[in-house]
């Protein structure tokens, strides 16, 4: 299935999670927010909420710095 995140086409398998469009950018799990179609997603959901087709995912990274 096709997926928007942070902005570009993703081609991810039928059923898969948030917590694997998370992987698709990053290996961190710490500072890492999530929204699918403008709604936060819990950290604790992202195993069990699964993303269909056209999903527009926004994955947030925080940084420190000054």
């Amino acid at each position: 299935m096709n997926v928007m995140i942070n902005g570009v086409s993703c081609d991810l398998p039928a059923g898969a999670t948030v917590a694997r469009a998370v992987q698709e950018l990053t290996s961190s799990g710490a500072g890492v927010a999530v929204a699918v179609n403008d709604e936060v997603v819990r950290r604790g959901a992202w195993q069990s909420t699964t993303l269909s087709e056209h999903d527009r995912v926004e994955v947030l990274t925080a940084v420190q710095g000054g």
